[in-house]
């Protein structure tokens, strides 16, 4: 099984006419998602890699049955984008624009929480179910099917460990990238209990990075409620106080947000911390052997 996507995801992709949306749609499409229909606004009646562009995301829901939608629109469009797939009835959005105005997606958030939708981003490298589905800008080549959930503030570290997982012979249930952004669709303890009760997943690994709480928040969701293993790593040990990094939300102000804290509340939670992603495959399989649970 998986989480959020599968082999019944039907994807609507918002933007699909872009350069980005163009080009991660026909690897989505090799990767075997379902992509069924591309939505831009004026473009409707055209034809894409094979695929219908409608005008509207209700229009092309209508016509194709669509249930899950990714964003590849510009930032100064990806709200009315998401509210267009909310109000569509669309229940998974991957929003992969980055740059979104912070007040934009403060107007969204009580909407989909409101409409009962689960959306990752933005700013984000989206979902991958190996051999399923995958939604967004992961390279696909690099999974393998197997027992670990993994979900991740970091894109390119999230490869990192996939890469080493599979190198020893351990695949991957599903793959979240929830993004850098200080607020984000679907957070760490929004998704734990989804791998808690996916029966594919035997073992959970969280990479989260300094800025912000949702790191602690989680350590008390693992502590008194989760049911499977959690390993966790979290970057940035070494960023100055005040110096803002890569991601929009990795920055530590007033001491609040650092790398000891969550480090800390996670130990503290029984969580195994990994002090490099090199550790993590290692980390997992004496997991899976010991089968914790």
């Amino acid at each position: 099984m998986s989480i959020l996507v599968g082999k019944d995801t039907r994807l609507i992709v918002q933007g699909i006419t872009g350069r980005e949306g163009l080009f991660h749609t026909e690897q989505m499409i090799k990767f075997g998602t379902k992509v069924v229909a591309g939505v831009t606004p004026g473009k409707g009646g055209q034809q894409v890699l094979g695929i219908n562009v409608y005008n509207t995301v209700a229009e092309a829901k209508e016509k194709t049955n669509g249930n899950a939608s990714i964003i590849f629109v510009p930032a100064p469009y990806a709200k009315s984008a998401i509210i267009e797939a909310i109000d569509a009835g669309i229940k998974v959005i991957v929003t992969i624009t980055e740059g979104i105005p912070f007040k934009d997606i403060v107007e969204v958030t009580p909407m989909l929480k409101e409409a009962g939708v689960r959306m990752i981003g933005p700013n984000c490298p989206g979902i991958t179910t190996p051999f399923s589905a995958k939604l967004g800008v992961m390279p696909g080549h690099i999974f393998k099917e197997g027992p670990v959930g993994i979900i991740s503030r970091s894109g390119t570290l999230t490869y990192e460990i996939v890469a080493g997982l599979v190198k020893i012979g351990i695949g991957q249930s599903t793959c979240v990238g929830i993004g850098g952004d200080p607020i984000i669709g679907s957070t760490f303890v929004e998704l734990l209990p989804d791998f808690d009760a996916d029966p594919q997943t035997k073992v959970v690994v969280l990479v989260g990075e300094i800025g912000g709480n949702d790191e602690e928040v989680a350590a008390e969701y693992i502590a008194t409620k989760m049911k499977k293993p959690v390993i966790a790593f979290i970057s940035g040990r070494s960023a100055p106080e005040g110096k803002k990094m890569g991601h929009a939300g990795a920055i530590i102000s007033g001491g609040f947000g650092t790398a000891e804290s969550k480090v800390r509340t996670l130990t503290k939670a029984g969580v195994p911390i990994a002090e490099t992603t090199a550790q993590i495959p290692q980390m997992v399989k004496e997991a899976l052997d010991k089968k914790y649970f």
